[in-house]
């Protein structure tokens, strides 16, 4: 998968001399925390966050009157608090490449540009999460098992064959960590219950380190303040 099958687009942007005012309420409408910062020809130029906007205004605790404030307020533009070292992104960029540049830099989305330096989207912290709910299939009910398997063996044909004959599906499998010649692998299968999945593996000699039911829960939902989710149950707490 590449940055261009997930990321925003067509991405919302400002101007160097965008008012502050204007630039927050943009983010406050789209419920961005981030813009990209354009030049009059598209190109990037610059980046800002709404954790820049809002440490640049003057402090509300502060002796000035309100008149004060909002003049301030009224001059300032996002030329002023900018950031113009920028780590970009392209359409054609793996997915997995944009995640490891924002953990690396601790950054929460990069803007996607194409061969001439425009901004053509972007792509968050918000778009990795729904790819890795997506490729997990987490919206619908399955079942999750960790195995251990030497690093130069992967899952025997037949056991694939096994959960298919019995009507269920393999979603997902990959491996997370190695030690000791070890690998750890994810197994997401769905279709069929946990207990006839066990029942395959032990069949096979696979050794399973953990495994659970897990219930689907739907992209939109929502659980209250404090509410947390018993996974094993699926019941709101």
């Amino acid at each position: 998968m590449f940055v261009r099958d997930c990321m925003s687009s067509p991405a919302v942007t400002i101007t160097s001399d965008t008012p502050f005012q204007a630039a927050l309420q943009t983010m406050q409408t789209h419920n961005f925390r981030r813009l990209p910062v354009v030049d009059k020809n598209g190109r990037l130029a610059g980046i800002v966050s709404e954790r820049d906007l809002l440490h640049a205004a003057p402090s509300p605790a502060s002796s000035m009157s309100v008149w004060e404030h909002n003049y301030l307020l009224s001059r300032l533009t996002v030329q002023q608090v900018m950031t113009r070292a920028i780590i970009i992104t392209t359409p054609n960029t793996p997915v997995e490449h944009a995640a490891s540049l924002m953990i690396a830099n601790k950054i929460g989305g990069l803007p996607v540009v194409d061969a001439q330096d425009r901004v053509v989207g972007m792509i968050t912290e918000t778009d990795i999460f729904r790819v890795f709910v997506e490729m997990l299939d987490g919206q619908e009910s399955s079942v999750r098992l960790t195995l251990e398997l030497p690093e130069d063996k992967g899952l025997p044909f037949e056991l694939i064959e096994n959960i298919s004959i019995l009507g269920g599906e393999l979603i997902t499998y990959g491996a997370f960590g190695h030690a000791h010649g070890v690998r750890r692998i994810l197994m997401v299968v769905k279709g069929i219950s946990l207990l006839d999945v066990q029942s395959i593996l032990r069949r096979h000699n696979i050794q399973v380190t953990s495994s659970v039911e897990m219930p689907g829960i739907a992209l939109h939902q929502t659980i209250p303040f404090r509410g947390r989710i018993d996974f094993l149950s699926g019941a709101l707490l």
